[in-house]
């Protein structure tokens, strides 16, 4: 049960981000802690100068980010907190998720009030991910309210990667509930997919693009269309589903491609319905944008690489990266052609990625046509002062031809 074990006094005049809903306080606004020394994943009662409550938060003295909030008063008591969000995370999903899909994002980190878990749900499968020291505290708390409101088959976690390295925290994986599921099939917006959770990327499947394949599949009736990076497929099926005349996915994962045929196989598509190539995407890029006479080139591209800006100081080299990737993308075009553009940098925020776009369209000698701005699906909420947690972002571009 979660409980207070201290205080955080902030100091005068830092308070503002945090009454503006920014989750997150560095370690140089806080003025002193009582007691002085408190361990990794305390749960605090933060205060600004005068000692007025602002909220709660857990606390790590290890770094930069000393503080992530859990809530912005102290109305909400501590022991009905994780009950309190995954209800409040359940309401909304159950709004927003609609149609065939039984896949989705059901708790996200700081957008829903708990900071540094992540939980998603594939079918009667939840992946669970716990990146910091406070949120790593809440293991057992979190199984037993995700047993009580949807009686999962199974709970599985994938605590991994950097972030829990800063935490000083070691990866964690296996099964935290239930029977051992390596393999989730599941439905999204009527197209099935087999999930690894075992050791696909993220949780299994990259559950924020759900929305943008929808639009694939709107847009894609007639189409030549190439998915670049394409994992598992996502987008190259959308395209299919939605009436595309050819369909290219390229990966340089062998895994993923595997992977990419047998959700072909599992939505009764023929193999030869989609070329699915192992290969490197940026020189598939360059071919198609020099090799093929221009009313060959593809009319729908899709380019959803890998972060290129794992932490600040990669920011200036992703800036040029996706400019030189965006640029050869525009060339593969054919006239009138489309392409959804994206960026999963953190370190490389939305409107650097808009002017590497615009730098790309110059050197590509391409007039394109803004359609949409685009990001993840509303299953992925992000708190409105807390710019840093906008990840995603991408644009669907259009020709002028």
């Amino acid at each position: 049960m979660m409980k207070i074990d201290g205080r955080a006094v902030l100091k005068a005049g830092r308070d503002g981000p945090v009454r503006g809903g920014n989750p997150w306080i560095f370690s140089q606004a806080i003025a002193r802690l009582e007691p002085s020394a408190m361990r990794a994943g305390d749960l605090v009662e933060v205060d600004d100068s005068t000692g007025l409550a602002i909220g709660l938060a857990h606390y790590n003295p290890a770094t930069t980010i000393a503080l992530r909030m859990l809530a912005f008063d102290t109305a909400i008591e501590p022991g009905d907190l994780i009950h309190r969000r995954l209800a409040r995370a359940l309401e909304l999903r159950n709004r927003v998720v609609t149609g065939e899909t039984n896949c989705y994002r059901l708790l996200n980190g700081d957008g829903d009030g708990l900071s540094g878990v992540i939980i998603d749900r594939y079918g009667d499968a939840v992946v669970v991910q716990l990146l910091t020291a406070g949120a790593d505290r809440m293991r057992g708390e979190l199984v037993a309210a995700l047993g009580d409101q949807i009686t999962p088959r199974t709970i599985l976690e994938r605590s991994q990667g950097a972030v829990r390295r800063q935490e000083g925290l070691d990866d964690r994986t296996g099964v935290l509930a239930g029977e051992p599921i390596a393999v989730a099939q599941v439905v999204e917006d009527g197209i099935r997919l087999a999930v690894d959770l075992e050791h696909g990327q993220k949780t299994g499947g990259f559950l924020d693009q759900r929305g943008n394949r929808a639009t694939i599949r709107e847009i894609a009736r007639g189409a030549r269309m190439l998915d670049a990076y394409c994992y598992t497929g996502g987008f190259a099926l959308a395209a299919i589903a939605g009436g595309a005349r050819q369909v290219v996915g390229v990966d340089s994962s062998e895994r993923a491609i595997a992977a990419a045929r047998r959700n072909l196989a599992l939505n009764g598509y023929p193999a030869d319905r989609a070329e699915l190539v192992h290969g490197d995407a940026v020189r598939y890029l360059a071919a198609a944008a020099t090799e093929r006479p221009a009313g060959e080139r593809f009319d729908l591209i899709v380019l959803d690489p890998p972060p290129l800006a794992r932490s600040l100081k990669d920011a200036v080299n992703a800036g040029r990266l996706y400019i030189d990737l965006n640029a050869l993308a525009m060339r593969a075009l054919a006239p009138g052609g489309s392409l959804m553009t994206f960026s999963c940098s953190s370190h490389f925020g939305g409107e650097d990625f808009m002017r590497a776009v615009r730098i790309a369209q110059i050197k590509a000698g391409r007039k394109l046509r803004t359609i949409g701005r685009l990001g993840p699906g509303p299953d992925h909420p992000v708190l409105l002062g807390h710019a840093e947690g906008e990840y995603l972002t991408g644009v669907l571009l259009a020709d002028l031809g």
